[in-house]
């Protein structure tokens, strides 16, 4: 059975914006290629001992938490580190 027209135009779109999808974004907001795909972060955090650790927090808790990191200018991660270490010293 052959494929109308309108059907293969269709095909060839949804190839197409499948395509789109999974390119990589290296040059996204012109960071270039420094951002590394998730499997190699993961790797790289694993490498330097990392675990990955979630928990729910209130949202006042995380308002003062980003406050702190912009006033410190440091990462969530950095700051979260820092203050569980004080705590549990």
């Amino acid at each position: 059975m052959s494929m109308k027209i309108a059907d293969i135009a269709k095909s060839k779109l949804l190839k197409t914006t499948g395509q789109m999808k999974h390119e990589a974004r290296n040059d996204r907001f012109g960071k270039g290629s420094a951002i590394l795909n998730r499997k190699e972060q993961r790797k790289l955090d694993q490498a330097a001992g990392l675990v990955p650790f979630a928990c729910k927090l209130p949202g006042e808790l995380v308002a003062a938490l980003n406050a702190e990191s912009a006033a410190k200018k440091l990462g969530m991660n950095e700051l979260v580190t820092e203050l569980l270490k004080k705590g549990l010293a």
